[in-house]
């Protein structure tokens, strides 16, 4: 798929076929991550590949109503921060490294032919501490998203949308 392509017909998708998801794809979302650029290269990332239909519904439940999708799921990548690798003199750019792999994850699937549903955890400290806890995750690894990936329900989109509003460009400085 060509890169512009995908980035215009790409939608998240909500509902999904029982059927899993091949490991070598699952590879290519993971190498797609790991792909975007981060601070000073500090790839502070990590990611917890779920397939579990049982924690699936738990992470569902515990990323709260918006996230209920996940029980209908057959894969699931929480997107988290190694804070213990993120740079020292600003670890909050873990956040943008995190967003940026896991943008790479939603256009990889949809190049594969899967569809995904980004779902914010971060910065809901209350998400991110059931995910935490639901994971037995060691408090330097901070749950920032969850992905959820599995083939659509229903065909995907071939239109490309148009988004671009030239009210929000300014060029050379803020212009009224």
């Amino acid at each position: 798929m060509e890169t512009l392509q995908a980035l215009y017909t790409r939608r998240s998708v909500r509902t999904f076929q029982p059927r899993p998801v091949e490991e070598d794809k699952i590879h290519e979302l993971l190498k797609a991550a790991m792909s975007g650029p981060c601070c000073v290269n500090a790839r502070e990332w990590e990611f917890i590949v779920v397939t579990d239909h049982d924690t699936l519904c738990a992470m569902a439940d515990a990323n709260g109503r918006p996230a209920q999708l996940l029980k209908g799921a057959p894969l699931a990548i929480l997107v988290c921060a190694n804070l213990n690798e993120a740079f020292k003199p600003a670890p909050e750019y873990y956040a943008i490294d995190c967003a940026i792999a896991a943008q790479n994850i939603c256009l990889a699937a949809h190049a594969l032919g899967l569809g995904a549903c980004w779902l914010g955890t971060w910065p809901q400290m209350q998400r991110v501490e059931a995910q935490a806890e639901l994971l037995s995750l060691p408090a330097h690894i901070l749950p920032q998203s969850v992905i959820a990936i599995g083939y659509p329900s229903t065909a995907p989109a071939e239109a490309a949308r148009d988004l671009y509003d030239p009210s929000k460009v300014h060029f050379n400085g803020w212009n009224f």
